[in-house]
């Protein structure tokens, strides 16, 4: 039997991104009554991978102010940010099926970072995290 060749997928989620009017009283807000730890407007949130619980990834919560255009052009408010392997392989195939994918990717310490719009206009950041992943200085541990 061959072996079937798994496309590209999402892996996890890797940030939620939203605007606010007031991006510091908004993170004051979610300090004092949801008690999460944020640094300027980043708040990390740490966890284990699943197969192997000694690795571990982060999930990022970030605020940016109302006329920000890294969420989108337009009225877009948020900007869900998934995990996935190999971006430029994803990308590729995901622009043979049609989907929107800006011509621009990111290469960082962070990772790789491409981007793609949805039938409604919502612009998706797709991240593939580093070989080697370092960890930020501050982390929210997850339970």
């Amino acid at each position: 039997m061959a072996a079937r060749r798994r496309k590209g997928r999402v892996t996890g989620i890797g940030g939620i991104f939203f605007k606010a009017k007031d991006p510091k009283a908004l993170v004051r807000w979610y300090r004092r009554h949801l008690g999460i730890h944020i640094e300027g407007t980043v708040a990390v949130f740490a966890w284990g991978a699943g197969k192997d619980p000694q690795r571990k990834g982060h999930t990022i919560w970030s605020v940016f102010p109302s006329g920000s255009t890294y969420l989108g052009e337009g009225d877009a408010r948020f900007m869900i940010n998934y995990r996935v392997k190999d971006l430029g392989a994803f990308l590729e195939a995901l622009r043979k099926a049609g989907v929107r994918v800006d011509p621009q990717m990111e290469d960082s310490p962070y990772g790789r970072f491409g981007w793609i719009t949805d039938p409604e206009g919502n612009r998706i950041e797709l991240w593939e995290p580093p070989k080697v992943y370092r960890a930020p200085e501050d982390e929210n541990p997850m339970e």
